[in-house]
């Protein structure tokens, strides 16, 4: 059991390549993805929805190693911080960006937390016939068990044993579906002869798909979204060296390749599946209604009705395995964010190591708590239980982390400008088009028939990251104080030629 916070939360920074890999890989993976984000967007783009593992591999894990991990590795060692938070604070020499960004990342990661109970409990309670509030209870509590009695070390072994569960598991489960509708050629040409809402045919067995200008906003959210994620890049603090980044590398993009690139590509033949017909016996049938199903029921239908037996049973432990890696990621990184960056700088008479690991602790079972009780509410589809905290959470995130690892320009009120921009489109965009307050506003924007859909929080959460790149650094040119350029100098000094080639 870990004693102190250094190796509780960051497991002493000494994790190799593989470990590291897949506690990434497994993060970033699980069954919001398998569940809900390949359910319903395999069946609005079809087979071009596997673009959006392949942006994963390329973007979310290739490009982010290679961009990312060696600086980080360096910068957040050499200032001997634990969180993200930890690192705005030291980056930018501001309290206030890290109690902000503290409480932003409490806030945001519960809902991402119950968008990934409600993608486990879905399948349970549609395969199995588990009632979904009992699946959600008892997945909280096994994650508590093992998250608070090991720390990042168990979650990294956890990590690597299910992430190889999953790479053997989606191959199969692919296969199994893609066989059961005659073998690809004979599945890619019965997608055909499906219209789109335009009455077109070929078009969801097509390269780009129906509707290629949405299917980006996907590709950007899912992938760069990553790279402003605390829970994500916190994996390139842990890391042991060089050595294990670039091996870590190679094995990050094979595995975004398999494991998400799998899954959209089996979501993409949900429609082979759908059916008005419900008088089957012992099947599960997506039961569609007016054109639209019910997206998080996609998945659980084509594997009751594809699978055999036996390897419905990989299937269970695939997406509790991807699951439970996720679940374990953001509780420990919301429950070490609070205690370090919030807790302990007020406590008066200080925090011994003991008294900070018990915090954590306590705090990720209270963390569980809340995102089971908003988990419980079942008519929030999956997408937008994730797509919101990635958007507020990456859009206020990636362009000051990222920046503030490459240029010493980027100032303290730029990144202060940037956490408001990422949350207050977000929740701006919420309240409007998500929460069903103004329906009037939705008909409205409906009726002007735009081809890219403003009303999508995934669209949203893709231009608020686009934009904060680009608002970062403008409003460094307008602002700044004596002695910021001096002080980033001094931090990025760590980096030299040598290290950082």
């Amino acid at each position: 059991m870990s004693s102190n916070v250094n190796d509780f939360v960051l497991g002493g920074r000494s994790e190799g390549g593989w470990f590291t890999a897949f506690a990434y890989g497994t993060s970033y993976f699980s069954a919001v993805v398998f569940i809900g984000y390949a359910g319903q967007f395999g069946w609005s783009y079809g087979a071009s929805a596997t673009w959006i593992g392949i942006g994963n591999a390329i973007i979310g894990s290739l490009l982010a190693w290679l961009v990312l991990g060696k600086r980080t590795r360096i910068v957040t060692k050499s200032l001997n911080v634990s969180t993200m938070s930890e690192y705005f604070e030291k980056r930018y020499s501001s309290k206030a960006l890290k109690i902000s960004s503290a409480i932003i990342i409490f806030i945001f990661l519960i809902p991402y937390t119950a968008s990934v109970y409600n993608g486990l409990s879905r399948l349970f309670e549609s395969a199995l016939n588990i009632p979904y509030s009992i699946c959600i209870v008892a997945m909280a509590v096994f994650t508590a068990f093992y998250v608070i009695l090991g720390g990042y070390k168990a979650t990294a072994l956890n990590d690597f044993i299910q992430g190889i569960i999953m790479l053997i598991g989606i191959v199969a489960v692919v296969a199994c579906v893609v066989a059961n509708k005659g073998g690809l050629s004979a599945a890619m040409a019965a997608l055909g002869e499906i219209p789109d809402s335009n009455g077109n045919l070929n078009s969801y067995n097509s390269i780009f798909g129906p509707d290629p200008i949405n299917l980006i906003g996907v590709v950007i959210l899912t992938s760069l979204g990553t790279w402003g994620l605390p829970q994500m890049v916190q994996k390139f603090y842990a890391i042991k060296d060089d050595t294990a980044i670039k091996r870590g590398t190679v094995i990050s993009t094979l595995f975004a390749l398999v494991v998400p690139g799998g899954s959209y590509f089996l979501g993409g033949f949900g429609r082979l599946y759908a059916t008005t017909d419900e008088t089957e016996t012992g099947k599960t049938l997506i039961s569609v209604i007016n054109g639209k199903p019910e997206y998080d029921a996609i998945i659980p239908s084509v594997l009751t009705q594809a699978l055999p037996e036996i390897l419905f049973g990989v299937l269970i432990v695939l997406v509790l395995s991807a699951s439970m890696s996720t679940l374990s990621s953001l509780v420990l990184t919301s429950s070490s964010t609070m205690t370090l960056d919030l807790i302990k700088p007020f406590m008066k008479k200080g925090m011994d190591e003991k008294k900070q690991v018990l915090c954590i602790r306590i705090l990720i079972a209270a963390f569980l708590l809340f995102s089971v009780l908003l988990a419980l509410n079942k008519n929030t589809y999956i997408t937008t239980l994730m797509s919101i905290p990635w958007g507020a959470l990456a859009g206020a995130f990636l362009a000051p982390f990222m920046w503030g690892l490459f240029s010493k320009k980027i100032t303290k009120t730029a990144v202060g400008v940037t956490f408001a921009w990422g949350v207050g489109v977000t929740v701006i965009h919420t309240v409007c088009f998500s929460l069903g307050w103004f329906p009037e506003l939705n008909a409205a924007v409906t009726a002007l028939g735009w081809k890219l859909n403003i009303m999508s929080p995934l669209n949203c959460g893709a231009f608020t990251m686009l934009t904060s790149l680009i608002i970062c650094p403008l409003v460094s040119l307008f602002t700044g104080k004596k002695g910021e350029q001096e002080h980033a100098a001094e931090v990025l000094s760590c980096l030299t030629a040598e290290n950082v080639d």
